[in-house]
Parts: structure tokens; C-alpha cells; sequence
């Protein structure tokens, strides 16, 4: 047993420079590979966040450039149907004013040709007046003998 222990104590003497040079190989790794790759890692992760972040930050803008954009369209719309309904309200009082003034022109013209027609009436009434007496005598003058006429016996 002693010599198992002499060999495994040769062993562990000799695994001394190798594991000195393990340790030293594990702190170069830590400070040449691993500190910067940690680094750059971090980074790569601050950028990718911050990209993600920048990117919701971008979304959000954009919606709310969108409902301004909404809104703005929404009012513009309301101010163009605003402004049609008071063109078609002044359209129709323009209209009602006109038709206003042409039934005022029409109910005169229509009233001095009523005055027109009952004047012509009257003169008509008056000439016929006139001519029946004279054509009344006219036919009693063609019916009757000259001596049986009434003018005669006046």
C-alpha cells in the first residue's frame, strides 16, 4: 500500500505543472475570450432591446399619428357636409325666394288678364247690346211688310 501511495503521490507531482498551466489557461480564457464576448453579448442584447423598444416607440407614434390623421379627416368630412347642407339651404331659399317672386309676376300677369278678359267682356256685352237692337230691327224690316212694321205705325 505504501507504494500505491509513493506512485500516486509521484502522479500528483507530476500533474502540478499541468495543472498550473489548466488555471493559467482558465484565467487568459476569462480575460481574452470571455470579458468580451460578455461584452459584446450585453451590448447585442442592449441593442436588440433597445431596438424592440424604439420599434413599440414607433408603433405607438404611428397609431397616434393615425387617429390624428382620423380625426383630422372626420373633421374635414363634417366641415364638407357642413358646408353642402348650407349650400342646398341657400340653394332653396334662393329657389323659394325665386319661385316667390314668379308666382308675385304670374299672379299679376294672371289678375291683369283677368282685368283684360272682364274689360273685353264688357265691351263685348255692350257691342252685342248694340247690335241686337240693331239686328233685331234689321230681321223685323226683312220679316215684315213696310206697312205693317212698328216703326211705321209710330
Amino acid at each position: 500500500m505504501g507504494e500505491i501511495l509513493n506512485q500516486l503521490g509521484g502522479l500528483a507531482l507530476g500533474s502540478v505543472p499541468t495543472m498550473v498551466m489548466f488555471l493559467t489557461l482558465v484565467v487568459a480564457y476569462g480575460f481574452l475570450v470571455r470579458r468580451p464576448l460578455d461584452a459584446v453579448l450585453a451590448e447585442r442584447r442592449a441593442r436588440t432591446l433597445g431596438a424592440v423598444e424604439q420599434a413599440h416607440g414607433a408603433i405607438a407614434a404611428a397609431e397616434a399619428k393615425t387617429t390624428e390623421y382620423e380625426d383630422g379627416l372626420r373633421k374635414a368630412k363634417a366641415e364638407v357636409y357642413a358646408a353642402r347642407e348650407a349650400r342646398l339651404k341657400q340653394w332653396a331659399a334662393e329657389r323659394d325666394v325665386a319661385l316667390a317672386e314668379v308666382r308675385a309676376t304670374t299672379g299679376a300677369k294672371v289678375q291683369a288678364a283677368k282685368t283684360e278678359i272682364e274689360m273685353s267682356v264688357t265691351t263685348a256685352r255692350k257691342q252685342i247690346d248694340g247690335m241686337s237692337v240693331e239686328l233685331s230691327e234689321q230681321i223685323l224690316r226683312a220679316v215684315m211688310p213696310a206697312g205693317t212694321r212698328p216703326e211705321a205705325a209710330q
